[in-house]
């Protein structure tokens, strides 16, 4: 099961950043395009969805990495039985939020599904295929958040703080500045 979990937030990383590679190519392309005086139509709208894309797909991968921004200046100060209730207070309320959001996120992207919804730009597609990409990259940090509480609750140190104490010990104090 770790196994496949971990895979899972990897390919979502790799997801983000092949959509964040896709934008790059896309502007590129654009703008040597617009020096030959050719015309691609819809980057803007095929860069507004990977944006979207790679912000969500990489939700769980970073949050794993110890590389969001989390608050833990009072976290760490704390005892170790101390930090661990906090930290699972953290992560049911984390997991009850994204759980929320999830939800809310894939009703919203069900009723365009239901109503045919088109994207208002120059493709005319469903607008529920590139919505789906932020619905997927939510329940993947569902999971991503809901694998960490257990960890907590079996009493082991949460990743983000592994990865967190592994940067240190290799003297990069770089997330502090």
């Amino acid at each position: 099961m770790r196994r496949a979990l971990d895979n899972l937030y990897a390919a979502s990383g790799i997801a983000a950043a092949i959509c964040l590679a896709g934008i790059c190519v896309l502007m590129l392309a654009q703008s040597g395009a617009r020096e030959m005086g050719i015309l691609i139509r819809g980057a803007d709208d095929i860069s507004a969805w990977l944006c979207a894309a790679s912000a969500f797909l990489a939700l769980a991968h970073t949050f794993r990495k110890g590389e969001l921004i989390r608050v833990g200046l009072w976290i760490e100060r704390l005892s170790v039985a101390a930090r661990r209730r906090a930290e699972i207070v953290s992560l049911v309320v984390a997991a009850l939020c994204i759980g929320y959001m999830a939800w809310a996120i894939a009703r919203f992207v069900f009723e365009s599904w239901k109503f045919n919804e088109v994207a208002q730009g120059l493709i005319k597609i469903p607008i529920w295929i590139p919505q789906f990409s932020v619905v997927l990259g939510v329940l993947i940090f569902l999971i991503a958040v809901l694998d960490e509480l257990v960890t907590v609750l079996r009493g082991k140190k949460p990743s983000y703080q592994l990865a967190d104490e592994a940067r240190r010990n290799a003297g990069d104090f770089s997330e502090m500045l």
